[in-house]
């Protein structure tokens, strides 16, 4: 069955416009588990825009299911991460002037600085998994340097989506892009997850690849949640996974 990891930065971004202590992310991830997340993931980014060095060691204390701390592979939150160890680790890239994380990390032409980090994490025994873009050369970079799973960025596969639909040319070329780096990542023994866009519509054919291990997935969880409340907008993401999956992922 395929998991599903929550992303709560947006609960924090709404909290960090007017500095208060509420809405809580502790409590946001709770309510998450409750509902049937099978992690909680949150991005510690550098400029601290949403999610806190505060928000992170609490989660690590309270929350029974796996955190997953997404992040730069920067000295700074790195050095956080040892002290934190959560149980899974994704480096992202990271630009100050973005709104969300705008595409993956070229894990190829930073093979040697790359390295070094996700071997100083997995001393720590920290899983650490790749974000990049569904591309071979990519996949292989980061089996080479010993990540233990990527995870695919589907940013790109959600915006055709919502532009051009799931029977256009260009819907097919990206889900066929997901599917060989999907088939090379399984292939080099790495765990293989996925997020950036995936929402109740388009995470249908997602669901449909072979041995795909964990969404991540935010903000159309709490775009939903202003709606029908973050349990049922959970809730409801489980089922939509749930439904289309194929029988080798049950």
């Amino acid at each position: 069955m395929i998991k599903l990891g929550v992303n709560i930065d947006h609960i924090a971004t709404l909290r960090q416009q007017r500095k208060e202590d509420f809405p809580s992310v502790i409590y946001a991830a709770t309510v998450c588990q409750k509902a049937g997340a099978d992690g909680i993931t949150v991005h510690l980014r550098e400029d601290r825009r949403h999610i806190q060095d505060k928000d992170v060691f609490e989660l690590k204390e309270t929350i029974k299911t796996k955190l997953n701390l997404e992040m730069a592979a920067s000295d700074e939150i790195v050095a956080i991460a040892l002290k934190l160890k959560p149980d899974f680790v994704c480096l992202v890239p990271e630009k100050r002037q973005e709104l969300t994380t705008e595409g993956g990390l070229d894990v190829d032409g930073q093979r040697k600085r790359l390295s070094k980090v996700i071997e100083k994490l997995k001393k720590e025994s920290i899983c650490v998994s790749m974000f990049i873009d569904p591309n071979i050369n990519q996949v292989d970079a980061s089996a080479e340097i010993g990540a233990d799973a990527v995870e695919l960025h589907t940013g790109k596969y959600a915006e055709v989506f919502r532009k051009f639909g799931e029977k256009s040319e260009e819907f097919n070329f990206e889900l066929g892009q997901i599917i060989n780096s999907s088939n090379r990542a399984l292939s080099k023994g790495l765990l293989l997850n996925a997020g950036h866009g995936l929402d109740y519509q388009n995470i249908n054919r997602i669901c449909q690849i072979p041995r795909i291990n964990e969404f991540n997935i935010g903000f159309s969880i709490v775009a939903r949640a202003l709606f029908v409340g973050l349990e049922n907008a959970v809730i409801e993401m489980k089922k939509a996974i749930a439904a289309t999956e194929l029988g080798g992922n049950k």
